[in-house]
């Protein structure tokens, strides 16, 4: 299962027609990754502090399935997509109050010293990527497939 975390769609998440702006989800997708690293013991603030380790993101996409709409709330499910020796990919599904899809997509992230040299992920961190969440074959299927990436488009 996925790691789950509720927000309310503020004002300020909104354009001028009403609809959360499309780059506000990035946005939750943040919101989804530092509370899913929260609940498994260690905050983002942490691992940069504790561990040296800074996580920039190499690629961002986001499928816009339903928008969502001010005061709404919204559920971020979030999870671990891949892990290579110096990168990982988290996957984000975004749940409306009524159960509708609203979004999904993904982040990639390299991991990174402070000088900004990759590198591999200390045992701290390892430890804690193994207890997170895995997003499933059939949603990963959905988060990366080809509606995410058709080219042309």
């Amino acid at each position: 299962m996925l790691h789950r975390f509720d927000v309310r769609v503020r004002y300020a998440d909104v354009d001028p027609m009403g609809w959360v702006y499309y780059g506000r989800y990035l946005t939750f997708f943040e919101i989804g990754r530092a509370e899913m690293l929260r609940s498994l013991g260690r905050s983002y603030a942490q691992v940069e502090s504790e561990d040296g380790v800074l996580l920039p993101v190499l690629e961002a996409r986001c499928r816009y399935l339903r928008g969502a709409r001010y005061d709404e709330a919204v559920t971020i499910e979030t999870g671990l997509l891949e892990r290579g020796r110096a990168t990982m990919r988290f996957g984000y599904h975004l749940v409306g109050a009524d159960g509708a899809s609203l979004a999904m997509g993904f982040t990639e992230h390299c991991l990174v010293d402070r000088s900004g040299r990759p590198m591999r992920p200390p045992a701290s961190l390892s430890a804690l990527l193994d207890a997170a969440p895995r997003v499933d074959d059939a949603l990963a299927a959905r988060m990366t497939g080809a509606a995410l990436s058709r080219p042309g488009r």
